[in-house]
């Protein structure tokens, strides 16, 4: 029979992968196909982190493939270029695949998806990668919501429990000569060249960190959701607050990339709560657990509706907030490699640049710093965290800069300042989180980490801190750093 081309994106895994499933259903040889194809991205083409990230998980997935006889094909351009070459050179007939959501994406895909039909082709696109789709979920009028707790209501009240995931395929068989054909990556004759001439790998390694904290690919992906599930659902609700402990799932990067679906998620944590029982409090947490995955459903139909939403503000009052003049990018650089003078702030950019993640809370902590005690635009930070993040998501990291720049769907209120000062005294009372990530500062009483420049001279000198050398000093004054944003915000206020 003429194959069927299975068109891999971000979705990364054997288990619930409906585009896979449908190729393997049809009965007919089924081929894989990876095309990358960055400027298809438009402005958002993969990050550093990510394409770290995208280069191991391929190795990964071209492992899987190989223990169910497939070979896993790359390519690179064009994609509609690359899909018709292999469809000249196999004689496919059908081509399956996975939906991604942001703007440009979805453009290609349509483009494409009417090229290939009007050829001839069986061309079919699934969802892999959400419980919702964006159009899916509309308000009483017909609308689409901006605000979460009613957007999670609808998707609870439309779908209680999502379908079931979808086993790994069985009896899938590649055409014939599918091995010899031009980018097929063979791990068992350590043939990666053509994974490793898409240049995914940093030039300079800069990943030992990285390659310290993650194990990308489905199967990593089943290890860290396991791991959660014994070690930090019981306790999720207040574990997820405290940056110091293993209290949240980290499977952003995983499910970012599709080496893991929130339909398993999901079936997972009922699973568990149906072993467990619910008396120790789990059945709260894992309700605040499955509500992160309802804000990334909301990430996803926020951006779907509205294009613009990485690079404009969602409420056009801010467009003319007055940002402050960073001569050189001096208040941005001290920002991006952690030496603000402020212990939380510095902690969680160093744990960024060093792991490839941040922990939710010193997110928000980090992103109020530079919006709102520098006053630097939020574009700045989504933009280094774009390149930063292993979890880099378009629709994720828009909507969380827009919330902490006020200027969002469902944001907080610019005059929310987070002190960070007061962020860490609740929520790394023992200072262990900075103490890990500024080991200059590990010799301090943790009443003084937080604030070094408060603590008294002889104390300092005891830890062998000396500020302006071993840990800089404040980069600006909280307080009137707050006041001039707050001042800053009145203005537009009046201009509106």
């Amino acid at each position: 029979m003429h194959p069927a081309l299975y068109w891999i994106r971000r979705d990364l895994r054997l288990a619930d992968n409906p585009a896979l499933h449908a190729a393997g259903r049809s009965g007919r040889p089924v081929l894989p196909v990876y095309i990358h194809a960055p400027a298809e991205a438009g402005a958002w083409a993969p990050g550093g982190a990510s394409q770290w990230w995208l280069h191991h998980s391929l190795k990964a997935l071209a492992e899987a493939l190989a223990g169910h006889g497939l070979p896993l094909i790359i390519r690179q351009g064009d994609s509609l270029e690359a899909l018709n070459g292999l469809i000249a050179e196999t004689g496919a007939t059908a081509v399956h695949w996975n939906r991604l959501y942001e703007p440009a994406r979805v453009q290609h895909d349509t483009r494409i998806k009417h090229a290939l039909k009007a050829d001839g082709i069986d061309a079919h696109s699934h969802n892999a990668a959400l419980l919702h789709e964006p159009w899916t979920i509309q308000t009483g009028s017909g609308g689409n919501y901006k605000a979460f707790t009613p957007f999670w209501r609808a998707c609870r009240r439309q779908q209680p429990e999502p379908p079931a995931p979808l086993p790994v395929p069985t009896g899938l068989n590649a055409p014939p000569g599918a091995a010899d054909l031009p980018g097929a990556v063979i791990p068992e004759r350590g043939d990666t060249a053509p994974l490793d001439a898409l240049g995914l790998l940093p030039r300079v390694d800069w990943a030992e960190g990285l390659r310290a904290t993650w194990r990308p690919g489905e199967a990593g992906a089943g290890e860290r959701l396991e791991a959660f599930l014994d070690q930090a659902l019981a306790g999720y609700r207040e574990g997820r607050e405290q940056p110091a402990v293993a209290g949240t799932s980290r499977l952003s990067p995983h499910l970012h990339h599709g080496e893991i679906g929130p339909r398993q998620v999901w079936q997972a944590v009922q699973t568990r709560l149906a072993q467990t029982g619910t008396a120790d409090g789990r059945g709260d947490s894992a309700e605040t657990f499955l509500s992160e995955i309802g804000w990334r459903e909301f990430a996803q139909h926020v951006l779907y509706h509205h294009p613009a939403f990485p690079d404009e503000p969602l409420n056009p009052q801010f467009a003319a907030f007055p940002w402050q003049d960073d001569p050189g990018d001096r208040l941005l650089g001290a920002w991006q490699r952690g030496e603000t003078g402020i212990p939380l702030v510095d902690a969680g950019m160093r744990e960024l640049y060093a792991t490839g993640w941040m922990h939710n809370r010193v997110r928000m902590v980090v992103g109020s710093f530079l919006v709102k005690n520098l006053r630097l635009p939020w574009q700045a930070g989504e933009a280094w965290f774009w390149d930063t993040l292993v979890d880099a998501d378009l629709a994720s990291n828009s909507l969380g800069w827009q919330w902490v720049a006020g200027s969002g769907a469902d944001a907080a209120p610019f005059f929310r300042v987070f002190n960070p000062i007061r962020q860490g005294e609740r929520f790394d009372a023992d200072g262990a989180y900075i103490a890990h990530w500024l080991p200059a500062l590990a010799g301090l009483p943790a009443k003084h980490r937080q604030a070094p420049w408060q603590a008294p001279a002889s104390v300092l000198a005891a830890a062998g801190v000396t500020l302006g050398v071993d840990y800089p000093h404040p980069l600006v004054d909280l307080k009137e750093s707050r006041q001039a944003a707050l001042a800053a915000f009145e203005q537009i206020k009046k201009g509106a």
